[in-house]
């Protein structure tokens, strides 16, 4: 209700405006300690113990300023960044806009952030007790040498977060998503799992939604090799369904209820490719407890939100976890694990 009534003074501004309201009114929370996890959905991937498993997607929290508050609004674990190694403004504003009509975001930021070793002082600072929280590195958009950006950025990183995500889909860095091919895959995965090292934290690899059948093979092939410890699928998509909104034809990542039906295709593509040995994160559309449901039976053990956060309000994820309790208890699930992949072939 409280959302409901302040949404339509939001919305009068513009959307990163208004992200950065937010934000600031998220930091004057107080930190908080998280509740008792639920055992329905309480649950273990990567060797990590999460709460829940409908966690908070990167892009959010950029500058890693309030991962540690999400709790808050029954996140079970929060993704900050994407952070790179060198401060860089991101692309000219405007730069994110909402589709209103079509209750999507198309954003084209460019990694705009202070650089890791200024978000890397207040990571530190953070409270951990009964959080996860992951950190989503990227390369600079001027770096001559972007493997050895993602290379110093697990070295950077590692040490503070429960899991890395390598990002190599956002589509507003020219040249990234380059990176998902076959052979630039294997190298850079070859440096970064070195520069991890034997102790390090599990590194998640982040992929985009607009993939052909060879690269979901070769990616499939990539990350067994590499012993990636999950995929997160997916980013952004630079595909234009039919929207209704305005700013429908402005560049960019589209996000949001349009990408939902691509994002679950894609993971259903990537558990037939991988089997049930990988797990998947499942990122893209997500705005209901159904929704979450479908992609956690199709084989994603755990499920990220953002955009739809900008339409139903920051208690998404407390909704979403009521409801797939009652989804979990309806067809005899003891924990939210034994639903994961039982629609898959």
């Amino acid at each position: 209700m409280f959302y409901r009534l302040l949404k339509p003074l939001l919305f009068r501004l513009d959307a990163e405006k208004a992200h950065h309201l937010a934000l600031a009114a998220i930091r004057a929370m107080p930190s908080g300690m998280p509740g008792e996890a639920d055992p329905l959905l309480r649950t273990t991937v990567a060797g990590i113990a999460f709460p829940s498993p409908v966690g908070l997607a990167a892009g959010f929290d950029k500058e890693g300023l309030i991962a540690h508050k999400m709790h808050h609004f029954g996140l079970g674990f929060s993704e900050l960044g994407t952070l790179t190694p060198q401060p860089q403004a991101g692309n000219p504003q405007p730069r994110l806009f909402r589709l209103t009509e079509d209750r999507a975001v198309i954003n084209r930021m460019g990694f705009n952030n202070g650089g890791q070793a200024d978000a890397a002082r207040r990571i530190a600072a953070m409270p951990r007790a009964g959080r996860v929280i992951g950190i989503n590195i990227g390369a600079n958009k001027d770096a001559a040498d972007r493997i050895a950006d993602y290379v110093t950025g697990v070295r950077t990183m590692a040490p503070l977060a429960d899991y890395v995500t390598v990002n190599i889909s956002s589509p507003n860095t020219p040249g990234l998503r380059a990176l998902q091919g076959r052979g630039p895959l294997d190298e850079l995965l070859g440096a970064v799992m070195a520069a991890r090292g034997e102790q390090g934290p599990p590194i998640f690899l982040k992929v985009a939604p607009d993939l052909e059948p060879a690269d979901i093979d070769d990616i499939a092939a990539s990350i067994t090799d590499h012993k990636v410890d999950a995929l997160i699928v997916s980013n952004t998509t630079i595909s234009r369904p039919a929207l209704c909104s305005s700013h429908a034809g402005e560049a960019g990542g589209l996000s949001g209820a349009p990408l939902h039906d691509l994002a679950l295709q894609r993971l259903r593509d990537f558990r037939a490719a991988l089997g049930a040995a990988m797990p998947l994160i499942g990122v893209g559309g997500i705005a209901s407890a159904n929704q979450a449901y479908a992609r956690i039976r199709a084989g994603a053990s755990l499920v990220q939100i953002y955009s739809a956060m900008v339409y139903e309000g920051p208690w998404l994820a407390a909704r979403i976890n009521k409801g797939l309790k009652e989804l979990l208890m309806r067809d005899g699930f003891t924990n939210i694990s034994q639903a994961v992949g039982v629609d898959a072939p």
